[in-house]
């Protein structure tokens, strides 16, 4: 081979790159639903793509914003700044994607969603950067945080669905007024009366995927995606699975329904993408943000470990009232409890006199003597915490001294927090280190994918720098993962 023709061949781009993330998607979907898939869609990303068949998620928690975010940054919340789909920002509680310096675009919805609190790159923006901003990178889904993340903050545009408009719409970080295509396409889901009978509750049926997959090849189209000179890039995430996980649980007729509508959804992409780009000119990855626990009551039924945990509404609470106690506390010290971390009130600490460290000991001692609490410590002394090696450093790759709040704990295996206000009896949620929650499907299918398989162990945070160094651009400036060579050599 000449220096020319290796030259050229460094050069090789597809002319669309798409990222499909399917919230609360766990691995064992793959296997469970293979009988029931139809063959152009989820199965022909397994029969003819590449499939990591052990990529775990390997930070905490494992929640839907730093999924999305870890995906397409190859890096966690330690480093990209999304420490939760809620955190704790210069001591204010924010969304991971909440803007007061945005408007809403597309309706009259108050508030506004950007990549404001994102601090790395994305695979997007590293796309645009190459080619000096010439790449087209859109971002689409049912969740705000779903759309916005993937993209980065120099895409040309994120879509995601204000369920009272029942319409798409977008922010004023991207642009003052949706485009024609986007309009067209909102005024033919006002005439949609599925859409009208279900209405806020769209996300807990499988017209959400559907919607989600036609806005995508709107945009495909409507933008003329991997049409031009340099390469472009799609992100589509469905978020009903995840919506439909929360309230049936990882089994069930509602739950079996949405993974196989799902796979129409994907047949329905691929296909566009063959008619508008070309089969083989498009490079597809699948992935997920997180899994999902079996419902405790599941568990409780076939004589398997696991419950629920009363935390905000019991175990926490009874823990605090010894705390209160020994302290003589007038006033609360702990703000707020995300994602099994404590945000303490270092204001109403310091008010109190109370000395902060002998706090924290103390909460953690607390902690520990509650039922099915496996590991409590402190942030600050996780060096020297009683904790397996492989957990202590997915917890540090989750923190963020600023974000994450000061004091973690994990509960026992297929045990899970659960609050009668919000949580269904039936249904399940994610955010711990187990399989259950941190092994995710990852398939790549298309351009220079030979189909094949692997078991060796990659993470989450390998798909952004295999997917720039397919591509020959720079990984994004925050990124800590590793290329999986089984997929770069093909």
């Amino acid at each position: 081979m000449t220096d020319c023709q290796a030259q050229t061949q460094f050069n090789e781009r597809p002319k669309l790159v798409v990222g499909i993330v399917v919230d609360q998607m766990r691995w064992d979907y793959l296997g469970r639903y293979y009988d029931k898939y139809q063959e152009d869609g989820l199965k022909r990303l397994i029969t003819k793509g590449y499939s990591c068949n052990n990529c775990l998620i390997n930070y905490l928690p494992t929640v839907t914003a730093i999924g999305h975010t870890s995906v397409y940054t190859g890096t966690t919340p330690a480093f990209h700044g999304i420490c939760g789909n809620s955190f704790y920002k210069n001591g204010v509680k924010v969304g991971s994607c909440e803007d007061h310096d945005v408007t809403t675009v597309g309706s009259d919805k108050k508030g506004a969603s950007s990549p404001v609190n994102l601090l790395a790159t994305t695979i997007g923006d590293q796309l645009r950067l190459h080619t000096d901003f010439k790449s087209k990178v859109i971002g689409v889904s049912y969740k705000d945080r779903a759309a916005i993340l993937p993209a980065g903050r120099s895409a040309n545009a994120a879509y995601w669905i204000d369920n009272k408009a029942g319409q798409f719409i977008s922010s004023t970080w991207y642009m003052q007024e949706l485009p024609k295509w986007a309009k067209d396409f909102n005024a033919q889901m006002a005439k949609n009366k599925e859409l009208k009978k279900v209405g806020k509750d769209v996300g807990l049926y499988p017209l959400c995927g559907h919607l989600t997959a036609d806005m995508a090849i709107a945009a495909l189209k409507g933008e003329q995606l991997g049409k031009g000179e340099v390469t472009d890039m799609l992100c589509v995430s469905f978020s009903q699975t995840d919506v439909i996980g929360h309230q049936y649980g990882t089994r069930g007729e509602h739950t079996d329904e949405a993974y196989l509508e799902l796979d129409k959804d994907i047949a329905k992409l691929l296909k566009a993408f063959d008619e508008q780009v070309g089969e083989g000119n498009y490079l597809v990855f699948l992935t997920a943000d997180h899994g999902g626990a079996q419902n405790y009551q599941y568990m409780i039924d076939h004589k398997l470990h696991g419950g629920a945990w009363m935390g905000d509404e019991e175990h926490v609470a009874e823990a605090y009232k010894h705390i209160a106690k020994k302290f003589g506390l007038t006033k609360n010290v702990v703000r707020d409890c995300l994602d099994y971390r404590l945000v303490l009130d270092k204001e109403a600490i310091r008010e109190q006199g109370i000395d902060e460290q002998e706090l924290r000991d103390a909460i953690v001692e607390e902690l520990l003597k509650l039922p099915h609490v496996a590991f409590a410590f402190d942030f600050k002394k996780i060096a020297t915490a009683p904790v397996p090696e492989f957990l202590k450093e997915r917890v540090l790759k989750g923190y963020h001294h600023d974000r994450s709040g000061d004091i973690i704990f994990m509960l026992d295996p297929g045990w899970y927090g659960f609050n009668t206000k919000w949580s269904s009896p039936i249904g399940t949620t994610h955010g711990e280190w187990n399989p259950y929650d941190a092994h995710i499907p990852l398939l790549f299918y298309g351009w220079k994918i030979r189909h094949g398989e692997t078991s060796r162990e990659v993470h989450i945070t390998d798909i952004a720098p295999t997917v720039c160094q397919k591509l020959h651009i720079q990984q994004p400036n925050a990124c800590v993962g590793e290329p999986i060579t089984e997929v770069i050599a093909q």
